[in-house]
């Protein structure tokens, strides 16, 4: 087998059908003959704008593309590959197509779609799309996918899971060795089945930081939320309190005071110019009132509220005054 078999890259072009050669030429380092690259149509490459990402990890790889120009694959035949393919669209409608390049089954933005492939699927996309393709191999789901395309929203907990977890193995794939690698591997393949089968084992420990990468990853959308806690949070990942409790105990902290930590953060943050009074931050951030707010502040910073307006206003006008005058 050619290429490396775990690794990332990422890269963002414009450009004409040579530079389109040069993405080509980094695809196939990364991947070998394992994942080949599908040829595209003469339109697709002769004028192109794209983010894109890549990830390896063994017999496993994912994409995630971003493209301002419409993208359309070409050709007649089609390469026989037996992968599973799980694709999840984000944004714009990702029309995919059998071997004579006809739509078969169309995805639209906010939705997955999950399917054994015996063949490489040709695709069609418009412009400003962005999606992540997912490809594994077909023997590890067995009949699980036979005969059947599995298809949900975007928002389940199943891909909740997976998405927080490719985020992870992408940004640490390069500084695994043969054990992380092995390990990252098959929680991309558990979880995937977890979609297959829309649910997710909460008895497997290896899946406790997936789960609580995706709770932290949440829970900071929705911290001026009131109604944020960890029932709300298990609730949307489709998980047990006690389950997500475990998943954070694992890390020796709990989500409650992660939750506590981000929003003073936030907090602190939105008093840095002095232009809210601490009574709104308090507000904003859903501390109970000013006084909960000053409490938890000053056990986490040394100071209050006015204390640190007053100090960082003082601090801003000495730096003001040392400055050269022009």
């Amino acid at each position: 087998m050619s290429g490396k078999t775990a690794g990332a890259w990422q890269l963002k072009a414009r450009g004409n059908r040579e530079k389109f050669a040069e993405v080509e030429r980094q695809w196939n380092t990364l991947t070998g003959d394992s994942f080949p690259m599908p040829a595209f149509s003469a339109d697709s490459t002769a004028r192109f704008d794209l983010k894109f990402r890549a990830t390896r990890v063994g017999d496993v790889a994912f994409t995630s593309a971003e493209t301002a120009t419409p993208v359309r694959t070409a050709g007649t035949t089609a390469l026989y590959e037996d992968h599973v393919r799980l694709w999840l669209v984000h944004r714009g409608v990702w029309a995919l197509g059998g071997t004579r390049g006809d739509t078969e089954l169309t995805v639209p933005a906010g939705r997955f779609a999950l399917r054994h492939v015996g063949r490489l699927v040709h695709y069609a996309t418009p412009p400003h799309s962005s999606a992540q393709v997912f490809v594994l191999p077909a023997a590890v789901f067995g009949s699980q996918l036979r005969d059947r395309t599995v298809t949900g929203d975007l928002g389940s907990a199943e891909i909740r899971l997976l998405v927080a977890h490719a985020r992870a193995v992408h940004e640490t794939v390069p500084e695994l060795g043969a054990a992380g690698i092995d390990a990252v591997r098959s929680t991309l393949l558990e979880l995937t089945r977890a979609v297959a089968a829309r649910t997710v084992s909460t008895t497997d420990s290896t899946l406790a930081p997936v789960l609580a990468r995706a709770a932290r990853d949440l829970a900071d959308r929705l911290l001026t939320e009131p109604g944020l806690s960890s029932a709300r949070l298990a609730r949307e990942l489709g998980v047990s309190v006690r389950t997500l409790q475990r998943a954070f105990a694992a890390e020796g902290r709990s989500l409650t005071a992660h939750i506590r930590d981000r929003r003073l953060h936030e907090a602190r943050a939105a008093l840095t110019g002095g232009r809210r009074s601490v009574s709104e931050v308090a507000a904003h951030w859903q501390f109970t009132d000013g006084s909960h707010l000053t409490r938890l502040f000053k056990r986490r910073y040394g100071m209050t509220p006015s204390e640190y307006i007053r100090d960082n206003a003082a601090r801003s006008e000495d730096s003001r005054n040392r400055s050269p005058s022009l």
